[in-house]
């Protein structure tokens, strides 16, 4: 068996959709925000489809509520021993070639599917991404997307570098320790299992990816990048994403403009779907499949 987990927010009936399209060939697991608004139909339909359901934290964006939901979905899923892969997606991606055709693939490989970096060499949004890591952050309690929050983070900064504040130095670790990467991944059993237990076994690493920004994009990344499945983890993760603005959104929302693209290259999840901006899209990828 494999095991999909969907971190979902909003869009209730477009996850019980994806949740529906992909039960035919995968379990499924789904974290849903507690503050997200559910009717007790919807709660019904999402259990029933489900291998399991949780709503237990609060997710904000750039908080590590959502490294909190993405191991306890983990968790659930490897309950299941005959799970034998994993494909962490959000509530607003989609499948681009038949869950059969996804599900198949993934029966005869062991690679890890997840980009990656080191946090040192990249720069985001203006500020180097090590910093994110280095420096305290508070996002569980402090909405960032909020003008007061934008205006905080960059209090911190300012005051954390003049500080010269380097948590890794705390726990004695290097700049280079950390990766970074997208949050999506397609990650065989034993990879995942290792990765929780070195988790779980390093306790510094909680404290330090706990007090992160954006610790979803790098807790995983840097678990795996520095050990023995480095070589097996490949950077194309088969995602189709448009970093560009659209329908007031980045990464762009898809719709039918975006399919000569997809279908011209191989890609088995498809990043932001929304009805009924994308109802077209996924008319064309259901007559294509």
């Amino acid at each position: 068996m494999q095991a999909v987990l969907i971190l979902a927010h909003k869009n209730i009936d477009q996850v019980i959709e994806l949740a529906s399209r992909l039960s035919t060939d995968f379990e499924i697991y789904i974290h849903l925000d507690k503050k997200a608004n559910i009717t007790v139909d919807q709660s019904r339909k999402i259990k029933k489809i489900t291998k399991g359901y949780i709503s237990k934290y609060d997710v904000k964006w750039g908080s590590y509520s959502i490294v909190k939901a993405t191991i306890d979905l983990m968790k659930i899923a490897l309950n299941n021993n005959q799970n034998t892969y994993f494909h962490l997606i959000s509530g607003q991606d989609w499948p681009l070639m038949s869950p059969a055709k996804i599900y198949e693939y993934f029966e005869h490989t062991n690679k890890i599917y997840m980009n990656y970096w080191p946090a040192v060499s990249m720069r985001k949004t203006g500020e180097p991404e090590i910093w994110w890591t280095k420096y305290y952050f508070n996002y569980d309690s402090i909405n960032r997307r909020t003008t007061f929050g934008k205006v905080y983070h960059r209090l911190l900064l300012l005051v954390q570098t003049v500080l010269r504040i380097n948590k890794l130095d705390k726990y004695g670790l290097k700049e280079d320790y950390i990766y970074a990467g997208q949050e999506w991944v397609d990650i065989p059993r034993d990879a995942l299992e290792f990765t929780i237990t070195y988790y779980e076994q390093h306790p510094n690493l909680e404290k330090i990816f706990s007090t992160s920004f954006c610790s979803d994009e790098m807790w995983l990344q840097t678990i795996l990048c520095n050990s023995e499945f480095k070589p097996r983890i490949e950077k194309n993760i088969h995602h189709y994403i448009e970093m560009t603005e659209k329908h007031g959104s980045r990464p762009a929302i898809l719709d039918e403009e975006d399919y000569s693209k997809i279908i011209s290259g191989n890609y088995w999840w498809g990043r932001k779907v929304e009805r009924p901006i994308s109802d077209k899209l996924i008319n064309l990828l259901d007559e294509k499949s």
